[in-house]
């Protein structure tokens, strides 16, 4: 019996869920920094360490996985991937040691890799050009949802079970959706809404091409880097700051960090989504535009609100500065699937992947660096806010990556769609 749809919606649905629940194993150990720094005896920069055991096999095999992608069936890499990366959540659980978390660690970001690239892929074959920025936009709730969960759900888990039950409950609805995926969600027609589309699948050099030689698209991928680095040391300590500097239990620190990581963000990443859709038809320089403005505001609110001394104050200033610095998620991603031929984009998600993969390994190890340097004279909560402080400010240098992007763009986005562009480099 055929189980299988072809509907958008329901592709949609399915594929933001698994991002979802991506996001959720990755983002979990965040508000488990404190237990797991106590129960090993780390200090800040080795328990950001879990960052990068996540990223280490998630870039190389992330690319490899994409190119497979590129001409196989990218729902059956979609379900294999989640449900493996599910199982190494678990794993993370019954680590006896710091090493064995580390390892299994390894194993979330390689069942990403296998499970994640095809995503962007699949959802920019079901709907055209003119709707991507808001389908690709409503994908990439996934960053806010999973954030929302694995703070407030994790923390509470955590405070009541301790921090190995949480990954235990955590990597029951990735094996699910992994199942879900397999039997309900049909492979679409590549490049059924792109003129001029061929079954022929560009090396890499070209995809590499796209994204580093077109003036645009370099400055857009630099610009969300930077951003996705910034976020992720962000994001990874902040629950710790609500511990050290206001004394909260886990789940109260989860519930803030989770609330103001998942609202303000999912309507930024919607929201900015829809904008570029509207007036990007008319002025294609909007969809780099409204990231740029919202990162030159965001960023120095954010650090402006975080030496707030009362809670709810700088519970509330760092609300609006994530709903100001999340402007350039989905947009981004859409723009840059824009830029792409069909049968670049799992392949240019993969090495986005990558460089985003290397920012969330680097954002909070600098960050941690920092503010282990800092709290030697300052103490360990002002330490960690000074460091936080100056990591807001930094957002200023990707804005104006999005600010010269937005010079090429139009130029740009006419370029490869030309239809002598084909899969070379304009």
């Amino acid at each position: 019996m055929q189980t299988r749809s072809k509907s958008p919606w329901l592709a949609l649905v399915v594929i933001a869920s698994i991002a979802t629940v991506g996001f959720i194993d990755r983002i979990v150990v965040n508000v488990l920094v404190e237990p797991v720094k106590a129960e090993f005896g780390l200090s800040d920069a080795q328990v950001s360490l879990m960052a990068w055991a996540f990223a280490l096999l998630n870039i190389g095999a992330g690319l490899v996985v994409a190119r497979i992608a590129e001409r196989v069936r990218r729902l059956t890499l979609i379900s294999f991937g989640t449900i493996f990366w599910s199982s190494a959540t678990a794993a993370c659980g019954w680590a006896g040691s710091w090493v064995q978390l580390l390892v299994a660690r390894m194993g979330v970001g390689l069942g990403e890799a296998i499970g994640l690239p095809g995503n962007q892929s699949v959802v920019a074959d079901y709907f055209p050009a003119n709707k991507r920025g808001f389908a690709i936009s409503c994908l990439l709730l996934s960053p806010p949802l999973g954030a929302f969960i694995g703070f407030v759900g994790g923390g509470w888990i955590a405070q009541e079970f301790g921090w190995r039950m949480t990954f235990l409950i955590a990597a029951i609805p990735g094996l699910v959706m992994g199942f879900v995926a397999w039997f309900f969600v049909g492979e679409p027609r590549r490049g059924q809404h792109d003129p001029g589309a061929s079954d022929d699948v560009p090396p890499v050099s070209a995809v590499l091409g796209r994204l580093f030689r077109l003036p645009s698209a370099r400055n857009l991928v630099i610009g969300s880097a930077l951003a996705a680095m910034l976020g992720f040391g962000l994001n990874f300590f902040f629950a710790s700051l609500m511990v050290r500097e206001f004394e909260v239990g886990l789940a109260e620190a989860g519930l803030y960090a989770g609330l103001i990581a998942s609202l303000p963000a999912a309507l930024s990443v919607v929201g900015s989504g829809w904008l570029g859709d509207r007036f990007g038809e008319g002025s294609p320089r909007a969809y780099a535009l409204i990231p740029a403005i919202s990162l030159l505001l965001g960023g120095p609110l954010y650090a402006f609100a975080i030496f707030q001394q009362q809670l709810p104050l700088l519970l509330g200033l760092v609300s609006v500065a994530t709903f100001l610095n999340f402007g350039y998620l989905g947009i981004t991603y859409a723009t840059l699937q824009n830029l792409m031929h069909p049968r670049m984009r799992a392949t240019a998600a993969a090495i986005l992947n990558g460089v985003y993969g290397v920012a969330g390994g680097l954002g909070p190890s600098l960050l941690g660096w920092l503010s282990d340097s800092l709290s030697v004279e300052m103490g360990a909560a002002r330490g960690l806010a000074t460091a936080m402080a100056i990591t807001g400010l930094a957002y200023l240098w990707a804005s104006a990556h999005y600010f010269m992007a937005a010079r090429k763009l139009p130029a740009d986005m006419a370029s490869v769609r030309s239809p002598a562009a084909g899969t070379a480099v304009p």
